[in-house]
Order: C-alpha cells, then sequence, then structure tokens
C-alpha cells in the first residue's frame, strides 16, 4: 500500500492550531490530565477522527474502548436527538422513564445466567464497579474484597485500593480502602521457564487456594472482582480452568463472583461479555464505556435475589442511568445486533492476529500476542530470550504512529504493551491501513540504529 486513502496528515503533529490550543490547555488544565495524542478533534465518524489542523486518523484506540459501535454512529445521533427533543433529565429516582426500564430487561436478557435477573444503572465504570462492591457487602454481610495483580477497576478511593498499578494511579494518594486483597492472576507469556502452560494453571490454581488460606479467610470474603481480560494490566487472557476454580470456590463459601466487563464488554471479544468465554455465570457484571458509545452510562447486572436487597434510595444518584444514556445504550444494543459486531470482533480479531504474527517473525523485541476477538495486544521487550519489558520503544511505536495518522494506546503493568481497541464498525480498507501503518511504525522503531542503543 503506497499511498494513504484515509489517512491524511497536513501538518506536523501538533499542527499550529493544536499548538495553540496546548498552550491554552497547560494555563487552564492541570498535567495530572494525561493526553495520549497532542491534537484537537474537530469531527469523527465511524473510525476516523479528523483534527483541528485538517490531518485525519485511523483510530485505533477507541476512546479506551469506549466506541466498539464506532464515533457518532448514525442511529446513537438519532437516538440523542430524539430523546433530547423531549427531554434530557428528570432524575430516575425524581421522575421515572421507559428508556430505563427498556434498557435493563434487555441487558438481563442477553447477559450470562439462568435465572432472573435485575439491572441498576450509573455514570461510570468506576461507580458501577463502587456499587457492585456495596451490593456484595450488603448482600453478605461480609467486609472483604479480593481483587487481582494487574487489575484495574477504577479512579475512586475504592476502586483505586482495587487497582494494582502504582504509576500513575495509585502513588501519593492513600491512604486506601480497607478490607480489599489482591490475589494472583495468571500471566502465561512470564511463568517460570521449566513450567509448561498446563502446569503453570495448576500452580495458579493452588496459588489462589493457598492465598485464602495465608492471606485472607474465604468466610470473611463478599465478593472476588475479576476482568475477565485485564485490560490495563496488557489484555492479559486467563486460563479457563483457573477462572472455573475460582468460580466453584466462590460458590463453596458463599463468595460473590464479579465479572468486571467495563472494557470486555458489549462485543469487544466477540461475545456480548467475555465472561461467556469461560463457561462462566457471574453473580455480578460491572459494564460502561462501550455501553454508551461515548456517552456516559454504566450498570450493575445481577442475579435478583442480590440485586434486590438493598433498600430504597441506597443506590443510584443524580445522573445515574440518564435518558440520554439509556436511549445510546439502547441504540447500541440495536447496532450490535443488526449489523453483526460480535461476528464482526472475530474477523477483526484474525486480521490483527495475522498481522501481528508476521510482524514477530521480523522482530525478536515482539514477546506475546494475544487476546480474544477483536481485543488485541503484543508485548514488547528487549528480547525473547530475557523478556526484559521495553517501555521506551513503546512509547517510540505510539508517537511514531501518531505522527503517521494512527491513534493507538499502551498498556500494561509495565508499559510495554501496545494494545488495539479499534471500532467494530472500521471497514476492511480501514483495518488494513491502519495496520499497514502499525507495521510501519514497529518496523521504524524496532529497527533503528538509535533505539538498539538505548537499550545497549
Amino acid at each position: 500500500m503506497s499511498k494513504r486513502k484515509f489517512v491524511k496528515i497536513q501538518t506536523s503533529i501538533p499542527g499550529p492550531k493544536s499548538m495553540e490550543l496546548l498552550e491554552r490547555r497547560k494555563k487552564a488544565v492541570p498535567k495530572g490530565i494525561s493526553n495520549n495524542c497532542e491534537t484537537f478533534v474537530k469531527s469523527a465518524s465511524g473510525a476516523l477522527v479528523e483534527d483541528i489542523d485538517g490531518n485525519t486518523f485511523i483510530d485505533f484506540a477507541g476512546a479506551i474502548g469506549t466506541l466498539n459501535v464506532g464515533h457518532s454512529h448514525p442511529r446513537v445521533v438519532r437516538a440523542l436527538q430524539n430523546q433530547s427533543e423531549n427531554f434530557i433529565h428528570t432524575g430516575f429516582n425524581v421522575m421515572m422513564y421507559e428508556s430505563y426500564i427498556q434498557l435493563a430487561e434487555r441487558l438481563a436478557e442477553i447477559s450470562p445466567g439462568s435465572f432472573e435477573k435485575q439491572v441498576a444503572f450509573f455514570n461510570s465504570g468506576a461507580e458501577a464497579v463502587e456499587n457492585a462492591v456495596k451490593i456484595a457487602r450488603k448482600y453478605t454481610k461480609r467486609q472483604g474484597i479480593i481483587s487481582f495483580t494487574r487489575g484495574f477497576h477504577g479512579r475512586t478511593l475504592m476502586t483505586m485500593t482495587m487497582t494494582s498499578k502504582v504509576k500513575p494511579y495509585k502513588y501519593g494518594f492513600g491512604p486506601f480502602a480497607p478490607e480489599v486483597y489482591k490475589a494472583p492472576y495468571p500471566y502465561v507469556y512470564r511463568r517460570p521457564d521449566q513450567l509448561s502452560e498446563k502446569e503453570y494453571s495448576q500452580f495458579m490454581i493452588e496459588q489462589f487456594e493457598q492465598f485464602l488460606i495465608s492471606e485472607v479467610a474465604p468466610e470473611t470474603i463478599a465478593a472476588v472482582v475479576m476482568e475477565p481480560i485485564q485490560g490495563e494490566g496488557g489484555f492479559i487472557v486467563p486460563d479457563r480452568n483457573f477462572v472455573k476454580r475460582v468460580r466453584e470456590i466462590c460458590t463453596e463459601y458463599g463468595i460473590l463472583f464479579v465479572a468486571d466487563e467495563i472494557q470486555t464488554g458489549f462485543a469487544r471479544t466477540g461475545k456480548y461479555f467475555a465472561i461467556e468465554h469461560f463457561g462462566i455465570e457471574p453473580d455480578l457484571i460491572t459494564i460502561s464505556k462501550s455501553m454508551g458509545a461515548g456517552v456516559p452510562i454504566s450498570g450493575v447486572i445481577g442475579r435478583k435475589e442480590i440485586m434486590e436487597v438493598s433498600e430504597s434510595g441506597e443506590l443510584g444518584g443524580t445522573y445515574a442511568g440518564s435518558p440520554l444514556g439509556c436511549q445510546a445504550a439502547l441504540a447500541v444494543l440495536d447496532i450490535i445486533k443488526d449489523e453483526g459486531l460480535n461476528e464482526r470482533a472475530v474477523i477483526i480479531g484474525d486480521k490483527v492476529n495475522r498481522k501481528m504474527h508476521q510482524l514477530a517473525q521480523r522482530f525478536d523485541q515482539i514477546g506475546d500476542i494475544r487476546g480474544i476477538g477483536a481485543m488485541c495486544a503484543m508485548e514488547i521487550v528487549t528480547n525473547n530470550t530475557d523478556k526484559t519489558p521495553d517501555k521506551v520503544a513503546v512509547g517510540k511505536i505510539v508517537k511514531e504512529a501518531n505522527s503517521r495518522g494512527l491513534m493507538l494506546l499502551s498498556a500494561g503493568i509495565f508499559g510495554n504493551v501496545i494494545r488495539l481497541l479499534m471500532p467494530l464498525t472500521i471497514t476492511d480498507e480501514q483495518l488494513e491501513e491502519g495496520l499497514y501503518i502499525l507495521g510501519e511504525s514497529v518496523e521504524a522503531v524496532l529497527s533503528s540504529e538509535l533505539h538498539l542503543e538505548v537499550n545497549l
């Protein structure tokens, strides 16, 4: 592919108009709020984003997994327009609206579990996790919460405590919430050399069982909160047997199993919910991100007997389950079904994996390729022998891709993973062009003498 059909880079990145706004941003907005791309958006549609300087990018970031149905999908836009013409907000706890009920019914229907369910809506992913913890504690009359190493659950006090990565998420922000324990989570690529994958799976199961002896008594635990695929942790996929054993232990001790589907849900992995790949029926599921196609909304789906334990007024919030959010989410569910986005995610994932494996054959620094469906990632190391994480290279690849018109994100506890979260509505041609630019960017960094010198 010698020519760019979709990407158009008219200026340096950032361009002059973006540079002006960057100066204003520095004065008005704290540096604690990070920016992956130093440009400012003008418009976006599908998988394409245009900045204020006239540069057009292919989006492989998707607002950190928020745009599975793409930017400004016409059906979402119409749903928002129609809703705003009628009313924008009443507060569900003040005067109810049907869209809240419709959305709850549909999510209860499509979520895993052959039991009656109820759904409560909130604003953000962190708020959904906070409320899942509240609900679990109320139901079990226990306090303890188990999350996992490398997990990410949010930036509020409770969810920050549950999150693993210290910098930038936790450093200097303590003290943290009590009664939160972090259990070991499988990481096949970094298993001990002497263990096969099967042996490692059994080893990690034994580690979890011992954790409930050495660290905390299972009888005191209200919930285990698990990302079916760790998102910020580096798109790490656990072994199926490990997940099933954790579920069995939860059932044995009356612990609620909570699937955190905030990044993995809504067709990203080829199913509505990633936990379906593991044959598990969670007690509670937390949802957000692509649920609203960019409109803030989140929720907790759960067994009816668990959800009903909270009394009137104990759950909710001023904007929780807003009319705009509910209408956007209903449109998202229609789009996933009508446009076959679960099936599309599998096709996208196959194409992405082929490209990544081609690159891995050329560059020993590509240590691991992993994911399910269109939730794909590759881990960059100095070499495949010692597997030393190479955060510097990833930073350069992300920046290089951005300069060439591709929006990328990093991830991982070591910051050395490139994760792909392109809209599932991306066309084949856009996907091909984006993967070509990804290859160019990887080659430009990993083949450069400068990069080799940095790591010597």
